[in-house]
């Protein structure tokens, strides 16, 4: 049996690495909008209201919980998986769990504080600047910022470890976090 290995994209010529930005940024937008759409629909029919209000009688961590499984599920099945059918599904599925754990923050933005959907628009545009600006550094500079994966990873799991610790001895992360 023969191995064929795969060689990585960064290791490639100029036009595929192009190729693939071009894609991964596509699919970006795809998933973003598709994530503005669900919460759309969620908020036109009246459902985010009884989800909203679920989610927040029950402990965060049982919603986070269930959050980072769907992830590593939607992760391991976007990375194993062997067709594009498959990939697309989880990514689906990474979608629906992440507009359906925003339900509850934007419902609370909406109703209540003053300034409503204005808050809500004011967050959006904060995002795509950032990731504009994100996006202009990387094609200017063409560096590769994958050495931020480990930092990440040790952010994430203090940032878990911090929302233990408040959930269990009650302390507020408040605008900190």
């Amino acid at each position: 049996m023969e191995t064929t290995y795969r060689v990585p994209v960064a290791d490639r010529d100029v036009s595929t690495r192009a190729d693939f930005i071009l894609r991964t940024y596509t699919h970006l937008i795809g998933a973003i909008l598709a994530f503005v759409g669900v919460e759309y629909v969620f908020f036109t029919t009246g459902l985010a209201q009884p989800m909203a209000e679920a989610m927040m009688g029950v402990s965060w961590l049982l919603v986070l919980g269930g959050f980072v499984v769907v992830s590593w599920f939607a992760s391991r099945a976007a990375m194993t998986a062997q067709s594009k059918a498959a990939q697309y599904a989880a990514l689906g599925a990474f979608i629906l769990a992440e507009a359906i754990i925003f339900v509850p923050l934007l419902f609370m933005a909406m109703n209540f504080t003053n300034s409503g959907f204005e808050l809500i628009n004011k967050a959006a545009w904060v995002t795509i600047m950032g990731l504009a600006g994100l996006t202009a550094i990387v094609f200017w500079t063409r560096k590769d910022f994958s050495f931020l994966g480990g930092i990440l990873k040790w952010a994430f799991i203090v940032a878990i470890v911090a929302i233990v610790a408040a959930v269990l001895f009650g302390f507020e992360l408040g605008t900190w976090f």
